[in-house]
């Protein structure tokens, strides 16, 4: 009896066929991505050129004397009409001739002198310069192995970055770091940092004070160069980055408005990350300065 039933057939209907199989048999149930097709490769949109913005920029000087022309053409335009129509040289406030012509010369005018502004006024091409001064590795010699290679990264990621050229770094009352260009003193030394007449300094206070980074874009231009004299003397810009309400961090660069906004944000965040690093082993410091005194 129990034979019987495992013995007994089992039913099955088989599932049919996919309707895409029957409609396409030949048709590959995967594609294989090759390149060894011709002409393979990226076949998207690809970005429009501004024609007229190129024309401009490759012709700069004819695009701006164009004015020029323009109204030195009406104005002969102007003339040679009054001389052939036959009317009188001389202008008539009742002609209504007269009054056309006298505002097309006003305009040709506007545009003589449009082109000469235009001709006179260029923008200043910015560059970078080689900073004057000698190069500078100063590290306090108390920090511990973790605070130094800590503040050689900061030093390299904001030199290969950024414009970075300089960098002096003051917490506690104390010089950290002075790495990069320095300005040379007359015996041909570095010109150390002093620490205690920079925080009475002005700059040092007003970046205390407002707790936000402070950014010279043209240093030539700020009074407050004269705090700075440890920096080369062509120092373009410079950023003045608090660390937490303890200390400050000087970046020099060598071009002027070199330093982006995603350069700004960056320095914010490595001073954030520098100030955590230093504030643990503050106490460290401080009691290591005052040994040393």
């Amino acid at each position: 009896m129990e034979a019987g039933i495992l013995l007994r057939p089992i039913s099955w209907t088989p599932r049919p066929p996919p309707l895409r199989r029957l409609l396409y048999p030949n048709f590959p149930c995967s594609v294989k991505a090759s390149s060894e097709f011709p002409g393979a490769g990226y076949r998207g949109p690809k970005p429009k050129r501004d024609w007229v913005a190129d024309w401009v920029s490759r012709n700069d000087d004819v695009v701006r004397s164009l004015p020029i022309y323009v109204g030195g053409l009406s104005l002969f335009a102007v003339l040679f009409n009054r001389a052939a129509s036959g009317i009188a040289p001389v202008a008539d406030a009742s002609s209504s001739q007269s009054r056309a012509d006298l505002l097309t010369l006003g305009l040709a005018v506007t545009n003589v002198l449009a082109g000469l502004v235009w001709l006179s006024i260029r923008p200043k091409s910015v560059s970078k310069v080689n900073p004057q001064g000698v190069e500078c590795r100063k590290i306090c010699s108390d920090l511990p192995d973790c605070i130094v290679s800590e503040l050689l990264w900061t030093w390299e990621s904001l030199s290969v970055v950024t414009c970075c050229r300089s960098l002096v770094i003051v917490y506690e009352g104390s010089c950290l770091l002075q790495i990069g260009v320095a300005a040379e003193s007359n015996g041909g030394y570095t010109m150390e940092v002093d620490a205690p007449k920079l925080i009475q300094g002005l700059l040092y206070q007003g970046v205390m004070k407002s707790g936000a980074q402070s950014y010279l874009a043209n240093l030539s231009l700020y009074p407050g160069k004269s705090e700075l004299p440890f920096l080369p003397s062509n120092t373009q810009a410079v950023i003045l980055q608090p660390l937490g309400d303890k200390g400050i961090a000087i970046i020099g660069g060598d071009t002027i408005r070199g330093f982006t906004t995603a350069d700004q944000a960056w320095i914010t965040l490595i001073a954030e990350k520098l100030d955590t690093t230093l504030s643990r082993f503050a106490t460290n410091l401080t009691v290591a300065m005052q040994d040393k005194i």
